[in-house]
């Protein structure tokens, strides 16, 4: 069985100001880099195997102090692939996050993204963003999964390593806390957070979710 320890990157300054990130990077501020550390010292004494990451610099930034912490940090193996990127918003990218919200769940009548979240299911949620794109160029469930499906593919592939450390986006640790989990995602992950999977040739199941320490 693979243990695969979950991070969202630390706080970035588009997360600050409330607005969309998805493929749009911008750097951890003070408070992000700070929560990556913490989240570094509660994962310390976990015998990392290996590390991955999102190919986006938040991501991978957070990841590389992480490793710094861990007790295995001198021989840890750091791959960053896009496979973990967060969900391309398209014309979303960048906009104000409540105003893009009420632009993608006014049409099914959605004020906010907590009531949708809470009501939909988050495929149907991924393919509205798209549907409300006026360049239909963000993803959809269909885009986005077969995505994610080949990261999932690429660890499945890493013989020997039981411990791993993953460190990607908010809505795609909520989007595989959804599909493989029993947790309410109404509430996304924070900033810096740890969600456990363990993962087996047969199945996948998140067994942790959004906390601050194991």
């Amino acid at each position: 069985m693979k243990r695969i320890y979950i991070v969202r990157h630390g706080q970035t300054y588009i997360n600050r100001y409330n607005k969309m990130q998805g493929w749009c990077d911008t750097p951890l501020t003070e408070t992000g880099i700070k929560g990556a550390d913490e989240a570094g010292e509660a994962l310390k004494d976990v015998p990392f195997d290996i590390a991955l990451s999102s190919d986006l610099k938040r991501a991978s930034d957070t990841c590389d102090i992480i490793i710094n912490h861990n007790v295995n940090r001198d021989e840890i193996q750091h791959i960053a692939t896009p496979f973990f990127r967060e969900h391309f918003y398209g014309y979303f990218e960048g906009m104000d996050t409540d105003m893009a919200w009420q632009m993608i769940g006014g049409p099914h009548g959605y004020k906010n993204h907590y009531d949708l979240f809470k009501n939909e299911p988050i495929d149907k949620v991924k393919d509205w963003i798209k549907e409300a794109d006026p360049f239909h160029e963000a993803e959809n469930a269909q885009e986005y999964w077969d995505r994610i499906g080949k990261g999932f593919n690429l660890i499945s592939q890493l013989d020997g390593a039981e411990n791993i450390l993953l460190v990607t986006h908010g809505f795609t640790i909520r989007s595989i806390a959804a599909k493989f989990g029993d947790v309410d995602i109404s509430e996304g992950p924070r900033n810096s957070s740890i969600t456990i999977m363990n993962m087996t040739e047969h199945s996948k199941k998140i067994v942790s979710y959004n906390k601050m320490k194991l």
